[in-house]
């Protein structure tokens, strides 16, 4: 590993936060910690044929967009925290540059442009992260306990001791924790500490490897105390986790413009930013044009984020997801809101629909589609396999709001709804769930186009 001498200019960033430059003879080089417009140099830790990869070492010209990370353990040193990768960069350039990945990515995968780029959703910048996981280490030579997020680039903790990203009790308790944790008879067998945020209690999940002391129970109850937590053991998968007490309030979040409650678990998945969510529920049923009349189907529901707020402006919706577990907690929500009337679910493989299966589900005149980081592949395809061999039984959503977590699957399940799917992409623009990381969140709305309606 060597400085290189040639100064090079940083062109753009990539999806993983990486400035992107190139060298005279037109080798590309990402540089972690190089912003757009700046001229460095880098130390190269690894080389490929067509590409290097390496880290800003020296700084010729600074860009206007470069800010004072928040953060103390932010930067590109040994032991720097991996949480966050753009602290270095003024939010609003985090949210432009995320908007440059979504239309660069449908672009250049799904050939397409959408026609109008909806205005970013955004909100704070600090404080958002309701959920998050901490891997614990116990150091035992030095006789002390690390929580946090990984070093950078590291299978190691880093050593923290606040987390502006967290809630402000949030990352109060990470000194704490490290307190109790050294306390614990099985402190070497903690691997890690789920944080779950609600909007009446804070919810701790402690991954325990083996069967905890009674004396070690007596520990976190008195840390509950003083610190206005509630404890969850999670001895094996998800599925294991309990409440170390039944008392105290329900771990639970709402959205207010609807009039629902959510509960969770603390191992469910929620969104990890909740003042976004609210926005984005609001936004998704607007661009759905969602009428009274309408049935909507919600692929992907979850435990109903989206479904049950459909539910108070369409006349029914149905929502399938691949989890008994998951559907059987979306009824009880649907339940306890009082939509049970106007909702149904159904477990499918969504891995897996066949256009059958979209016959199968019934008409809706729209969809809401929410998929995990893989996307929607096969429900594109069974969709745009009904376009060329229709089903004279059936026929397609005219309208189909996507919700995604990855710009590149998005952008391959966009093609095939744009180019073989008989619809147009009428908008798309970014959610910016994650501030201070790479992570690119977006919406798309796709309309069905007239004459493969006609047809």
């Amino acid at each position: 590993m060597a400085v290189e001498e040639e100064w090079l200019e940083v062109e753009s960033l990539d999806l993983d936060g990486q400035g992107v430059a190139h060298r005279a003879d037109g080798k590309v080089v990402f540089i972690d910690g190089a912003l757009p417009a700046e001229r460095v140099q880098a130390v190269v830790a690894r080389r490929k044929n067509n590409w290097e990869q390496g880290q800003l070492s020296a700084l010729a010209r600074e860009s206007p967009l470069r800010v004072r990370p928040a953060c103390p353990h932010f930067g590109l040193h040994a032991g720097a925290c991996g949480g966050c990768k753009m602290q270095h960069l003024h939010p609003a350039a985090q949210v432009a540059i995320k908007q440059r990945v979504l239309e660069d990515a449908l672009r250049h995968l799904a050939r397409l442009r959408p026609e109008q780029v909806l205005r970013p959703i955004e909100g704070p910048a600090w404080g958002y992260r309701w959920r998050a996981r901490l891997s614990v280490r116990y150091l035992e030579k030095k006789g002390r306990v690390l929580v946090g997020f990984h070093e950078r680039k590291s299978r190691y903790v880093a050593d923290m001791s606040v987390c502006p990203v967290l809630p402000r009790e949030v990352s109060a308790l990470l000194v704490p924790l490290r307190e109790l944790i050294g306390t614990l008879a099985q402190r070497d067998r903690v691997p890690q500490i789920e944080v779950a945020v609600g909007d009446a209690v804070t919810a701790l999940v402690l991954r325990h490897l083996q069967p905890l002391a009674a004396t070690d129970a007596e520990r976190l109850r008195a840390f509950a105390r003083v610190h206005h937590v509630q404890w969850w053991l999670q001895p094996g998968g998800p599925d294991s986790v309990q409440r170390l007490d039944d008392d105290g309030p329900q771990l639970a979040y709402a959205q207010p413009e609807f009039g629902i409650v959510m509960p969770f678990r603390p191992t469910d998945f929620t969104q990890v930013n909740p003042h976004i969510n609210r926005v984005l529920v609001g936004r998704a049923l607007a661009l759905l044009e969602v009428q009274a009349q309408d049935r909507v189907i919600d692929w992907f529901c979850g435990l109903g984020n989206f479904t049950l707020p459909l539910a108070t402006r369409a006349q029914q919706v149905h929502g399938i997801e691949g989890s008994e577990s998951l559907v059987q907690r979306a009824r009880d929500n649907a339940r306890r809101n009082g939509l049970a009337s106007k909702t149904s679910f159904e477990v499918r493989n969504l891995f897996d629909v066949q256009p059958a299966d979209l016959v199968a589900a019934g008409h809706a005149r729209r969809w809401l589609v929410d998929p995990p980081r893989e996307g929607a592949f096969a429900l594109a395809m069974a969709l745009a396999h009904l376009h060329g061999a229709p089903d004279p039984g059936w026929q397609p959503p005219q309208r189909i709001v996507y919700v995604s977590c990855n710009p590149a699957t998005l952008a391959r399940d966009a093609g095939l709804l744009v180019h073989q799917g008989g619809y147009r992409c009428c908008a798309a623009g970014v959610i910016n769930m994650f501030p201070h990381t790479a992570h690119v969140e977006s919406i798309a709305v796709f309309e069905r186009r007239q004459e493969a309606a006609v047809a």
